[in-house]
């Protein structure tokens, strides 16, 4: 589980996490694409390679070859999980 907190530390990740969330199975082209065009993100296409293994690892990224193309897709079950561990209760501040 504290990979999937590491992960989720970084806006950038986040980030691609929220696009693949929006459309699934995007490229590492479409990926930089739309980092760069929606949100700013001037990162190279090795950092943003290196984000998409952290969120590998995580499992909040799986991938799927399609001969030359590799494609990423969304996996919120590590998020759902966290969800579960700590259920909804009286706030704090009340």
């Amino acid at each position: 589980m504290s990979d999937v907190f590491r992960a989720l530390d970084d806006e950038t990740r986040r980030t691609i996490l929220d696009e693949l969330a929006a459309r699934d199975g995007q490229t590492l082209f479409e990926i930089c694409s739309t980092l760069t065009m929606r949100h700013g993100v001037s990162s190279s296409r090795q950092a943003i390679s290196q984000h998409l293994a952290v969120l590998e690892a995580a499992g909040l990224v799986a991938t799927e070859r399609r001969g030359r193309s590799k494609f990423h897709y969304f996996k919120p079950e590590p998020i759902a999980e966290i969800a579960r561990r700590w259920p909804p209760g009286k706030r704090i501040d009340q």
